[in-house]
């Protein structure tokens, strides 16, 4: 596998180190008026409204669950919080936490806001002087930390939530989850809606597709890296329509280079930022291949490159990431 530069390692360092340590949506309903209130009595509508902003607070004490089944109580909305995966940071910046989150992991670049947090060190090894230091009260991990790094943060008395998302829903309900525990839940509903949103936009527009019709998609994220079943990345190939020719794997796996050429890729997607120590792109190093040439997506000038960031990060953009996926697969349907 190729080395990349430090600098476009930063894209998909949380994916990778996920690959190397063997890494509902909910809708909101919609208030109905009662006409046939009269003129002295608050319309039905405004007192739906009133009584969903009411469920929609967060009743403190809370308990909740994280990935590796720690279970933690809140007595109040926590007042530091410090961010150590760079989609987990999505998510929180997303949900308006800004002002109480005090550090994040050295690869988080988004919003630009993030920029300007004290970091924390990697994200499958953050700098455990910094994150006691910080003092927060709650410490979000990804996909990338496992689980026996976490237990020694937690041996320290660090509060550790850990993620794991495989499918879109898994964001969904990570986005969910952490507005209880924020007391931002009116704002985790907003963005889950819009995710909602974009998911039925692109199966709608699919659903034309006929299953004989559907494209042989192959995804690289880092060079000589794709991913399997049981991913959600692999499920955004599924949602647009696609079928992913590295569905016998499971999980994120190094290539196979003559199993891809057999696999015969109708389309090739690949994250666009990532430079190797010879400064080549992702698609030069595909392209260059002993035998990639006769691939149908390369000859068809079908290796697409997408924002890395939309591409791998399971936080509040990954149905962004789903639409160029779909676009990038089926650009006649995705004008």
């Amino acid at each position: 596998m190729n080395t990349m530069s430090i600098k476009n390692w930063k894209s998909v360092a949380s994916l990778l180190s996920a690959a190397a340590l063997a890494l509902a949506l909910a809708g909101c309903g919609n208030a109905t008026t009662n006409e046939g209130a009269g003129a002295s009595q608050q319309p039905a509508q405004e007192q739906s409204q009133e009584q969903t902003a009411t469920d929609l607070k967060t009743q403190y004490p809370i308990t909740v669950t994280d990935a590796t089944g720690e279970t933690f109580t809140f007595e109040k909305a926590p007042a530091k919080i410090v961010s150590v995966s760079p989609a987990e940071t999505e998510s929180l910046f997303a949900l308006g936490l800004d002002e109480q989150i005090v550090g994040v992991s050295d690869f988080d670049d988004y919003p630009e806001a993030a920029t300007t947090k004290p970091k924390m060190g990697g994200v499958s090894k953050p700098n455990e002087e910094s994150i006691i230091a910080a003092d927060a009260d709650i410490v979000f991990t990804g996909i990338s930390m496992n689980e026996e790094a976490v237990k020694k943060f937690r041996d320290l008395g660090i509060v550790i939530f850990k993620t794991d998302p495989k499918s879109v829903d898994d964001v969904a309900n990570n986005i969910e989850t952490f507005g209880q525990i924020t007391d931002t839940q009116e704002k985790a509903q907003e963005i889950i809606a819009k995710m909602k949103q974009d998911v039925t936009d692109v199966t709608e527009a699919v659903n034309a597709v006929k299953p004989e019709e559907k494209k042989n998609v192959y995804v690289e994220f880092s060079p000589g890296w794709t991913v399997g079943k049981g991913e959600f990345m692999d499920e955004l190939i599924t949602l647009a329509g696609g079928n992913n020719v590295a569905s016998d794997l499971q999980g994120w796996n190094e290539i196979n280079e003559e199993n891809i050429i057999a696999a015969n890729p109708d389309v090739i997607l690949y994250a666009n930022d990532v430079i190797d120590e010879n400064s080549k792109t992702l698609d030069q190093i595909i392209k260059a291949r002993s035998g990639w040439d006769q691939i149908t997506a390369v000859k068809d000038d079908a290796v697409i490159g997408l924002d890395a960031n939309l591409l791998s990060r399971p936080g509040p953009r990954v149905t962004e990431g789903l639409k160029a996926v779909a676009k990038a697969i089926y650009p006649d349907l995705f004008q």
